[in-house]
């Protein structure tokens, strides 16, 4: 089942106009089990514009009966996002939605093809990282060792390429976008793994730390945020039987 693994502001966007907007329109709320999984980076996405949400966490399998017989989930799947009055499902098209909302999906359809082709290899990393924890025990260290294969020799050196071709601060239109943002995730998690990987890659340890720094990420990198840590076998096994996973 796909379930549990199923900054300053923008640029032009006007603070005040979003805090009144967030207010009148309620903060977004986040469907999920209290661990990372597919939500994250919907996590990341939302704090990096600066919107403030809240979790609805589901703890037992009844509370994800319950979300499924309410008839809120489109494809008996999360994450789900209650957000300007809608119950969004699937995770891309909630990134979709946030980053559009909030000026973070480039200013015209070619930079947007950027940032989408971006994404995509950034999601196919992401995946084989997220699906990790689901490995057979006795399949776990060729599994690292793929990824550690596929983030130096295929996935990295097209980032680096790209800002060095470049020489600008960000990976597209020279500013903010979320294909930094969902980057940036990804390479926080990359060196969860083996931080030697990001040695060669000195721009996107440049852009890592660039991004870490801005006001909104900066904050959701603090402590006693909404950001989750890695999961652990606890943690494993409660989405387990929360998913009724075997």
């Amino acid at each position: 089942m796909r379930g549990w693994h199923g900054a300053a502001a923008p640029p032009g966007r006007d603070t005040s106009v979003r805090t009144l907007e967030t207010t009148m329109a309620g903060k977004p709320k986040l469907h999920y089990f209290n661990g990372r999984g597919r939500m994250e980076s919907i996590r990341w996405l939302l704090a990096a514009a600066g919107v403030e949400f809240e979790e609805k966490f589901i703890e037992t399998p009844e509370d994800w009966d319950k979300l499924r017989s309410d008839g809120h989930l489109m494809f008996q799947q999360v994450p789900m996002v209650e957000i300007d009055g809608m119950k969004m499902v699937q995770t891309r098209a909630i990134l979709n939605y946030i980053a559009t909302k909030y000026n973070l999906y480039g200013k015209d359809i070619k930079e947007r093809a950027l940032i989408d082709m971006y994404t995509e290899g950034i999601a196919d990393l992401s995946e084989m990282i997220i699906v990790l924890p689901l490995c057979p025990p006795d399949q776990k260290e060729a599994k690292i060792a793929l990824i550690k294969e596929r983030t130096t020799d295929r996935y990295l050196p097209v980032f680096e390429k790209v800002l060095k071709s470049h020489g600008q601060d960000y990976l597209v239109g020279n500013r903010l976008s979320k294909a930094d943002i969902h980057l940036v995730e990804l390479l926080y998690y990359v060196e969860e793994i083996d931080p030697s990987l990001l040695a060669n890659f000195p721009l996107l340890k440049a852009l890592k730390t660039r991004i870490s720094n801005l006001p909104t990420v900066k904050k959701f990198l603090q402590p006693g945020s909404q950001r989750k840590p890695p999961i652990d076998e606890k943690s494993l096994e409660q989405a387990k039987k929360i998913f009724r996973m075997k």
